[in-house]
């Protein structure tokens, strides 16, 4: 092969260095997904019609069909904060049936006591009566059973899926979709935070370290 067929113009060569930056450094803003066109930033944007979330699936074609995925972000974020409430509820309930349960066995044990202790033959009455018994105790910590851990470990796992999936959501940097978990956020908060305050049904689950991965 003559090597005078493989030289190229100075110019030609010089022209497809910067061709080649600037394919490979090609914007993210117009990806192509499944034969459509995919609006997808890096940075703060505000894309609406042709913008996708999570797969080429999920690509919004109208301005309708953005409102409703809108609508399901503020509606995922409820979900959200109604399994951080379940969380806590479920571990109130234990505590509630743990209390119950040693109150119950304390009455059986001052019942007991008070039946062992009455009148002696003479019908003298003798100096210990049921108060003397052992008294209930207040309510201590305890393990849950294997059941009871396995709703506990369940609950925490789909606040935790569904916390990942809007951390998801929150990295597509889409102006709406963060205005949209912030609704949804206050929203949950709203209406499965209401509670009184104080008390001693507290949990460790009340004490999240963050609220946006579970």
């Amino acid at each position: 092969m003559d090597m005078g067929d493989m030289t190229m113009p100075a110019g030609t060569a010089t022209s497809a260095v910067p061709a080649a930056t600037a394919t490979a450094t090609m914007s993210m803003d117009d990806m192509s997904m499944g034969g459509g066109s995919c609006k997808i930033s890096m940075l703060w944007n505000w894309y609406t019609v042709d913008s996708c979330f999570i797969s080429s699936t999920w690509r919004v074609t109208s301005r309708g069909a953005f409102a409703g995925s809108c609508i399901g972000v503020i509606l995922l974020v409820v979900l959200l904060e109604s399994l951080r409430r379940a969380v806590k509820e479920y571990d109130r309930y234990l505590l509630r049936q743990h209390a119950a349960s040693r109150q119950q066995h304390g009455t059986l044990l001052a019942g007991r006591g008070s039946s062992a202790y009455g009148s002696d033959k003479g019908g003298r009455a003798d100096t210990l009566y049921a108060a003397d018994a052992p008294a209930p105790t207040a309510a201590a910590g305890f393990r849950p059973s294997v059941l009871q851990q396995a709703v506990r470990a369940l609950l925490h796992m789909a606040q935790f899926a569904v916390a990942y999936f809007i951390m998801l959501l929150a990295m597509y940097y889409n102006g709406y979709i963060i205005i949209c978990i912030f609704i949804g956020a206050y929203i949950g908060s709203f209406i499965f935070h209401w509670e009184t305050l104080g008390g001693n049904l507290q949990t460790s689950a009340a004490q999240e370290a963050t609220v946006c991965c579970g």
